[in-house]
């Protein structure tokens, strides 16, 4: 009886640690879409000349929905603490447990951020 209740508590371990690691990661929060705006941006450096690593990169506001979010991110000079940078709206798509920068999210009429983006930064033209 005892050697069964042991298979039993091991196979139950076994079952939870599977169950665990096949649920998907819950990346619905601004740290990561902060870092999917990073990684985009770093992809596109040389395209650029932008050093995100000279900025500081901050989530202002984001929305969920589905496997897509829509984000309105700061930009600011890490090397001019105080200073007021600019913000843009990025959408990004989930793509398994990480978010992907699908583009730009225009807003026509808005403020800082929404005129011309550099090269290599698409717009989705959504205007929502």
């Amino acid at each position: 009886m005892a050697r069964y209740n042991h298979f039993v508590k091991k196979l139950a371990l076994v079952t939870s640690v599977v169950i665990l690691a096949a649920c998907p990661r819950d990346i619905q929060n601004t740290e990561a879409v902060r870092q999917g705006v990073v990684d985009y941006l770093q992809q596109r450096t040389a395209e650029t000349g932008l050093d995100v690593n000279s900025l500081v990169v901050t989530v202002s506001s984001v929305s969920f929905e589905k496997d897509v979010a829509r984000a309105t991110v700061a930009f600011s000079p890490k090397s001019a603490p105080g200073v007021t940078g600019m913000s843009m709206n990025y959408v990004l798509d989930r793509k398994g447990d990480k978010w992907v920068v699908k583009g730009r999210q225009v807003n026509p009429g808005g403020a800082h951020g929404a005129g011309e983006m550099p090269p290599g930064h698409p717009t989705t033209g959504t205007g929502q």
